[in-house]
């Protein structure tokens, strides 16, 4: 039998990511992050709650949700991208042998390398790296640029483009289980789930809570950017808000209260994320 076919699927992934990428290595003081929203459900209850009884980080081709679009399934989008990107070697996997997502945070942003997906975020450790495949831009706009650990040059091109910042992302795809005990650093929350069920699972998790300054957004600064995610958007984040304020907390409260289309809801978060932090010049 070929060698490669006796690898398992992730390392036969990132052998094909590798034999693509070009570059120096990744600069070993930046870290991946893993957005996500921390007040979310999963299978009924708590996102929290799930990630410590299960001590495993899971794709949405095993939970079935994703705070971007549901495409996990055969034949759908994200299968599709995935054999693309990985020359097919999880066609016929078991879900739970997928890749999880992330970002490199190569700003060495407070909130994360894609708050698009999220205010909160898992940080992994150095010791991940090798078990980690990038490429740029999103895998969902076919990307012909990829990395590894060992050879990336994806920064310069995302700097360079100068996108949006919730879309100027180096995508990161992490092979293998992702085990929170072993392969997480940190959890960063959002202030706003200060005293809330989300700081109360997260207490429960093995390894460190910190929290970052925050996203917080006036509704008379959304009013300013209507042309972002389209004035409905506007109107629906001035609606929820309390004391003419929105907060990551505030809009979770409204998902839970099956009141509003969730795709709606998630646009009025990219104002929040967009508006409701400092992204600097």
């Amino acid at each position: 039998m070929n060698a490669d076919l006796q690898r398992l699927p992730h390392e036969r992934a990132i052998r094909h990511v590798a034999s693509l990428s070009a570059g120096p290595p990744v600069d070993p003081a930046l870290r991946v992050t893993l957005n996500f929203h921390p007040d979310r459900p999963v299978g009924g209850g708590p996102l929290l709650r799930a990630l410590a009884s299960d001590g495993v980080y899971y794709s949405q081709f095993v939970t079935g949700t994703s705070n971007g679009g549901l495409t996990a399934h055969p034949g759908g989008d994200r299968w599709r991208w995935e054999s693309r990107i990985f020359g097919g070697v999880y066609d016929d996997a078991h879900p739970r042998q997928r890749p999880v997502y992330g970002a490199l945070n190569y700003r060495r942003h407070l909130i994360g390398g894609a708050p698009r997906f999220g205010s909160a975020h898992l940080r992994l450790v150095p010791r991940a790296l090798p078990r980690i495949t990038f490429c740029y831009p999103d895998s969902a706009l076919e990307p012909a640029h990829f990395g590894v650990a060992g050879a990336l040059d994806l920064v310069g091109r995302a700097e360079a483009e100068g996108a949006d910042p919730l879309d100027d992302c180096v995508e990161a795809h992490v092979h293998g289980p992702l085990v929170l005990g072993r392969d997480v650093e940190a959890l960063v929350l959002d202030p706003s789930f200060r005293g809330t069920a989300v700081e109360e699972a997260a207490a429960r998790l093995p390894f460190a809570v910190e929290w970052h300054p925050g996203f917080r957004l006036p509704v008379d600064e959304l009013r300013r950017h209507p042309e972002y995610r389209g004035p409905e958007h506007v109107a629906l984040g001035a609606e929820i808000a309390r004391d003419g304020l929105l907060t990551p907390r505030i809009i979770g409260e409204a998902v839970r209260t099956g009141g509003h289309d969730p795709q709606a809801l998630k646009r009025v978060w990219h104002c929040l994320a967009r508006f409701g932090w400092d992204f600097g010049p």
